[in-house]
């Protein structure tokens, strides 16, 4: 049976596609329909120890690590639950994505949705692309916990490009590591169409930033509409004041009327 489901997943590192060298594209299909896509740019801020010149010393250095191109990845499909994992540098560093679907309540009543319900990031401060003479090198763990991120309604996709920041624990004393997501674009349940996202849900920041964008132009218009308005209302009085007969305020002009 395993080996038939094997057979039967199929997943693809579509990066090469994106003209963004940044970002990322990974599909997931299942007989021969796609049920997990996610696109994003990703990178990782990892604190760790390096000796001060002493010796005696620690010092907290930064490794800035972003997110491989030709990472291998695998998934999973269900329907409830959803995963997602990517690894580079062979192996040295693994990102593992959990997708969890659930009842909220809200106004309109029980509705469905789908979140980002766990991060799992691994990796090793061995590698010296990345770390630099770390003490004690060797493989950390850092996760999120009770992660409720990209809240979205079910059979659609959601969609954010501003940058997000994702703090996670790390087994390394506890220090915590950054991850910094952008131009996101993820559906892992209810794909309707072979590698196409269902209608977008985009973030609260997505949202604010359309409505400022857009805001002065609709004020523009309705200023420009005012002004409109009130120029007609303006000529239309002038018109007809000046067809009115003019009544001579002086008595001794009355008789020359009629």
């Amino acid at each position: 049976t395993a080996a038939r489901l094997a057979a039967e997943q199929e997943v693809e590192n579509l990066s090469g596609l994106s003209p963004n060298p940044e970002k990322d594209i990974f599909v997931v299909r299942e007989n021969r329909t796609t049920c997990l896509m996610a696109e994003f740019a990703a990178k990782f801020l990892v604190p760790y120890d390096v000796w001060a010149s002493n010796y005696v010393d620690l010092l907290t250095e930064q490794a800035d690590i972003p997110l491989s191109r030709g990472a291998e990845m695998k998934g999973k499909c269900g329907t409830n639950e959803s995963e997602l994992e990517i690894s580079w540098l062979e192996q040295a560093y693994t990102l593992k994505f959990s997708f969890l679907k659930e009842w909220h309540n809200t106004s309109r009543g029980q509705e469905v949705f789908w979140k980002l319900s766990r991060i799992q990031f691994t990796y090793d401060t061995a590698e010296r692309t990345y770390f630099k003479d770390a003490v004690s090198p060797g493989k950390h763990t850092a996760s999120s916990h009770r992660l409720s991120a990209l809240v979205t309604p079910a059979g659609k996709s959601y969609e954010c490009q501003a940058q997000q920041t994702i703090s996670l624990v790390s087994s390394d004393h506890q220090k915590s590591v950054q991850l910094l997501l952008s131009e996101v674009r993820i559906q892992p349940f209810d794909i309707t169409a072979d590698f196409v996202f269902s209608e977008e849900h985009k973030c609260p920041v997505d949202q604010r930033e359309q409505l400022e964008e857009t805001l002065p132009l609709i004020l523009g218009l309705i200023l420009g509409l005012v002004i409109v308005i009130t120029l007609c209302v303006y000529h239309i009085h002038h018109k007809l004041t000046a067809n009115q007969v003019q009544i001579p305020r002086d008595r001794s002009q009355y008789k020359h009327m009629g």
